[in-house]
């Protein structure tokens, strides 16, 4: 076991730690459930590939005709019931194979605190968290990566010696409007992102925006445009004044 005051690393490192696709996806998991680093979102990878990895030996005994195997089959399914990842009847192994880190993210204390409304944001719900202001069934709770399991959702509250058990507090009279505009705000990068490039991308030789033309596809300001008429104009009259006067010269007399 080793020694309690040195504990084994709970989490297994990517085995790579330079793919794009990778790196992207986890900043995008840890931004939308407020985690504090990519430790935690390896800690669910960890747990789940756990998971997989009993469900694909369970298989192989299976096929062999063990008992045991029928046993912690079951022991299996039966945890991954209670934990809320799977449902309480009719799941098998092969659905155990297809959960995923969000299904687990999911479960844990500060997403369900967020979800229930009790905080704004998931980085908040952390914080609410961390600072004793929850409860678990008449428990305070620290813990914000912690499994929450199935039915315990609604046991989550306020604690009672918390502020922010009263109506009145700010954050909770504030709280309608808070989250409508949080809803607006992720409409509105939704939109963005969803819009071609060529409309706010970058257009021209390195400018920004693409409504205009020329450098940058910036549209000419109204005194350069007018100077650059201006010079137009000039041009063509020397041009229509340079005919007349090459038909004026006398051509050179022929030699006999």
């Amino acid at each position: 076991m080793g020694d309690p005051r040195f504990p084994r690393r709970s989490f297994d490192t990517p085995s790579h730690p330079w793919e794009g696709e990778r790196i992207k996806e986890e900043h995008q998991l840890c931004k939308q459930y407020g985690l504090k680093n990519k430790r935690e979102l390896w800690k669910a990878k960890t747990i789940l590939r756990n998971f997989r990895e009993q469900s694909r030996h369970l298989q192989a005994r299976i096929r062999t005709g063990e008992e045991q195997a029928q046993i912690e089959k079951a022991n299996l399914l039966r945890h991954c019931a209670r934990m809320g990842l799977l449902p309480s009847e009719g799941a098998t192994l092969d659905d155990v194979l297809t959960l995923n880190t969000e299904t687990l993210l999911n479960r844990r204390l500060q997403t369900l605190v967020f979800r229930k409304g009790l905080a704004a944001s998931p980085t908040q719900a952390r914080q609410l968290i961390f600072h004793g202001h929850v409860t678990l069934d008449g428990r305070k709770v620290t813990i914000p990566g912690m499994l929450v399991e199935r039915g315990q959702e609604e046991y989550i509250a306020y604690n009672v010696s918390s502020p922010f058990s009263s109506d009145m507090h700010p954050l909770r009279v504030d709280m309608p409007k808070v989250m409508e505009a949080r809803a607006r705000r992720a409409a509105r990068d939704a939109r963005r992102e969803s819009e071609p490039e060529g409309r706010g991308g970058r257009g021209g030789r390195g400018g920004r925006g693409g409504r205009g033309g020329g450098r940058g596809g910036r549209p000419m300001p109204r005194r350069a445009t007018g100077v650059v008429s201006k010079a137009a104009e000039i041009t063509d009259k020397d041009e229509g004044a340079s005919a007349p006067i090459e038909k004026m010269v006398p051509d050179a007399p022929k030699e006999e």
